[in-house]
């Protein structure tokens, strides 16, 4: 799949990229919540229109850094088998410097790292704007939360997903 021009539409990402992104994983990882869940954090991260942060290291959609959820997905073991074979199937060797390098021109590799980095949380994925907020902050520990962004980034995941 080709990447698609930014600003990505909150339909197109839910409807193109994610499907891509959990084909590649086990069909339990493809929840609704999951979806919401996805579509929601790539809103808050990136407003679907950057995939190399503005002033900061993070790349992809899903805005991963190198040592952070790069790291995190390749090396806890809820998910690294999963992303070793995820690295393979999209032909990027899975270290965290060959991983970070592909994020910002793999949107399907993003998205399916965005969802090993959620299944490395134990508790399970709410179904919730408070329970998605609090999933959100403690897995992705963003530097500039903008928790006043949430609710409408939440809501519109939840209109886009199917």
């Amino acid at each position: 799949m080709s990447q698609l021009p930014l600003p990505i539409s909150p339909r197109a990402f839910d409807a193109l990229i994610m499907p891509a992104a959990l084909a590649l994983l086990p069909v339990k990882m493809a929840s609704r919540p999951a979806r919401v869940m996805l579509l929601a954090i790539a809103l808050q991260e990136s407003s679907l229109a950057h995939r190399e942060q503005i002033g900061g290291p993070a790349r992809g959609l899903l805005q991963f850094e190198r040592g952070g959820g790069v790291r995190g997905v390749l090396t806890h073991p809820a998910s690294r088998d999963y992303a070793d074979r995820v690295c393979r199937l999209r032909d990027v060797q899975p270290t965290p410097a060959q991983v970070y390098a592909a994020l910002a021109g793999d949107d399907v590799l993003a998205v399916a790292l965005g969802r090993l980095l959620l299944w490395t949380d134990p508790q399970a994925l709410p179904d919730d704007e408070q329970g998605g907020w609090a999933l959100y902050a403690r897995v992705w520990r963003p530097g500039h939360p903008r928790p006043d962004d949430w609710p409408g980034n939440y809501q519109t995941a939840i209109r886009a997903v199917a």
